[in-house]
């Protein structure tokens, strides 16, 4: 299977309780990642994914394959007043991100996450955007390659902890 079997499309309001079990499943199983004890409202936030998309310019993108299987999802920010983190990046302007990207176990390796990713550079770029932000933590580590490799700097100015928990940013510049 390859990643031309699965295409990118907005989430549908069915969808939404599944996709939220989905992040909470991919969530849970960090290594270093707070468990659902630990961060109940981030869990919440999990669960209740689709409550982004009441949001203007936020969308919920899905990774579907031609059986409509969601394989993978995230949450695209097309303002960032809209992004909901810690940290300044909600008062960056002209500036588009993503949140919460998670791709089910079973799909892992299969470029689901780089497809998410690419849909989210594809939208601000239409919207004339001058960079997309994004976060991370050390438990997502495997992900900063990816990132990285799709032209995504660290940038220590949107750093912040959530609770216990250190929250990396990175910027990916579309100028």
């Amino acid at each position: 299977m390859n990643t031309s079997t699965f295409f990118i499309r907005n989430a549908h309001s069915s969808e939404f309780e599944e996709i939220g079990k989905l992040l909470i499943g991919v969530y849970s199983q960090l290594d270093g990642f707070p468990k659902e004890n630990e961060q109940p409202n981030y869990y919440k936030m999990l669960a209740n994914i689709g409550d982004f998309t009441n949001h203007p310019e936020t969308e919920l993108l899905v990774a579907v394959d031609h059986e409509n299987t969601i394989a993978g999802a995230v949450v695209y920010f097309n303002n960032m007043k809209y992004y909901g983190s810690g940290g300044t990046a909600t008062q960056e302007q002209n500036a588009a991100g993503f949140r919460l990207l998670g791709v089910d176990a079973n799909f892992r390796g299969k470029g689901i996450g780089k497809l998410l990713i690419e849909e989210c550079i594809n939208k601000a770029k239409e919207n004339n955007l001058n960079q997309i932000i994004i976060h991370s933590t050390l438990s997502m580590k495997t992900a900063w390659k990816m990132y990285e490799d799709l032209g995504f700097k660290r940038s220590e100015d949107l750093d912040f902890m959530q609770g216990e928990l250190a929250v990396f940013g990175f910027r990916f510049s579309l100028k």
